[in-house]
């Protein structure tokens, strides 16, 4: 080999020690061939060495993952351990003693014991609310996260090779270009190698240092939204006790007619064992039922008084009404059913799965909407009524219903629990019954894709079904989601 050619093979050899070798790859530039690194035979002129074309990819590419079928199976993952992580959480002895004295403290009326259940379950439903909502969005960082590890995962070859040669480089960076001006050719030679790789390192590892950053703010993310929803979740444990001790408060007021509730509650059942149909079910409660009878005609005299009044009377009445401080005394809805539409709060924080009209899984349309909900949720009256029957019905699971004026009746159905009595008068937002730890198998709950708890809700007006949408509020009125 001459002087000349041991001169140009030493300024390029350090080049391809220091790493360019990673160019081979087909996402970075080429290489040129071996042909170039050969001295040229005659002059100072070489002959330009063949472009190698790109590789061919040895197997095809495997199919993007399904995104909703990716967060459904996210969602299911979080919510497992959000499960796990709410049976480690317990009140301390100094939390349960000042919730205890809270209630002893309280004014021992039944107007008093109402007002704090409603204001118990607003508060509770607030928190499962955001439980849900940082379910969905820790859900929702999972799936980033897992996205940018399978990025990583998928490129880990290349991505081995462009920080290996990095490291080298570092190590041992390629000379100027100056370093042996006698040379110009050796140099310019090098300078056109380094001009086609770097270029597509460089491209590499800024993706590289994006994924990671991008990585790491999810995390961060994910840690703080596990911090806040373990703090919910204590404040909603808390307040899950204060209504259990607020219930039980109110269970001693109506002790002193017990055994009269617990002859009319077998009765009711033995009545419900022979209807066949809801139209029969409330006939028969509201017939057959002293409690439920009277409190049935003290609400329509109630209602018939209203009819009575002058127009500046029903003005006042209202306004006052308007005004969102009704009678805390009242046997009778504080506004007219048909007036609450785009105003009702849904009873229960969860997902809607089934609206009405909608495909039931039988071939029939649904008689009224179908909400998944976390376990053991508290369900409350959606509006002012009569309880007309709380209790088991056929293939309809544990089910209330309420009497809520202008010929309407309201029909929840698929809870655990319930906490209210048949002939009883209930406020809006008063807490009603609680939502089981998974779904009860029932004739609404057929053909749904989970394993969730589900509250039913039908309407009925004259003993029809009717679509319950036009009632609620704006933020309750989406789509289903399973809806396209």
């Amino acid at each position: 080999m001459t002087r000349r050619a041991r001169k140009r093979t030493s300024l390029i050899l350090p080049l391809l020690a220091a790493g360019l070798t990673a160019a081979a790859v087909p996402s970075l530039l080429p290489l040129p061939s071996k042909a170039q690194d050969a001295p040229a035979q005659s002059g100072d002129e070489a002959t330009p060495a063949p472009v190698a074309p790109p590789a061919t990819p040895q197997a095809a590419e495997a199919p993007p993952p399904d995104p909703a079928a990716e967060l459904a199976k996210k969602r299911d993952e979080t919510r497992a351990e959000l499960d796990a992580l709410s049976k480690t959480i317990n009140l301390s002895s100094d939390k349960v003693n000042e919730l205890e004295k809270s209630i002893a403290d309280l004014d021992k009326s039944s107007t008093t014991i109402r007002q704090a259940l409603i204001d118990s379950a607003a508060r509770r439903k607030t928190l499962e609310k955001q439980i849900l909502d940082s379910e969905k969005k820790l859900a929702d960082l999972g799936v980033k996260e897992d996205g940018i590890r399978r990025s990583l995962h998928d490129r880990r070859s290349l991505l081995a090779e462009v920080l290996a040669a990095l490291q080298r480089m570092g190590r041992n960076p390629p000379p100027a270009l100056l370093v042996t001006p006698d040379d110009a050719l050796a140099s310019v030679r090098s300078a056109i190698l380094l001009g086609a790789v770097v270029p597509g390192m460089r491209k590499e590892t800024d993706k590289l240092a994006a994924d990671l950053t991008n990585l790491a703010a999810l995390q961060a993310a994910s840690t703080k939204e596990r911090a806040d929803l373990t703090a919910t979740m204590t404040n909603g444990i808390e307040e899950e006790r204060r209504m259990d001790l607020l219930l039980a408060e109110n269970d001693k007021l109506s002790r002193s007619n017990a055994a009269e509730l617990e002859a009319e509650k077998k009765h009711s059942e033995e009545l419900a064992g022979k209807a066949t149909t809801l139209e029969g079910l409330v006939a028969s409660m509201e017939s057959e039922i002293s409690s439920v009878r009277n409190a049935a005609e003290a609400a329509r005299r109630e209602e018939e008084n209203r009819k009575l009044l002058t127009d500046e009377q029903r003005a006042q009445a209202k306004a006052l009404a308007d005004s969102g401080v009704p009678d805390k005394n009242r046997i009778a809805p504080a506004y007219p059913f048909g007036e609450l539409k785009a105003k009702l709060e849904l009873p229960v924080a969860g997902d809607i799965l089934r609206q009405f009209g909608d495909a039931d899984g039988t071939g029939h349309e649904a008689m009224g909407m179908t909400l998944a909900t976390n376990p053991d949720s508290v369900v409350t009256a959606p509006a002012d009524g009569l309880v007309v029957y709380a209790g088991a019905f056929r293939s309809y699971g544990q089910m209330i219903i309420l009497d809520t004026g202008d010929g309407y009746h309201l029909v929840l159905s698929g809870m655990d629990t319930i906490s209210t009595r048949q002939g009883k008068f209930v406020f809006a937002g008063e807490p009603l019954a609680a939502m089981g730890a998974k779904r009860v198998a029932s004739a609404t709950a057929l053909a749904l894709e989970t394993n969730l708890p589900t509250l039913y809700i039908e309407f009925r007006k004259d003993g029809k079904p009717v679509d319950s949408r036009p009632w609620w509020t704006a933020k309750d009125t989406g789509k289903a989601r399973n809806d396209s």
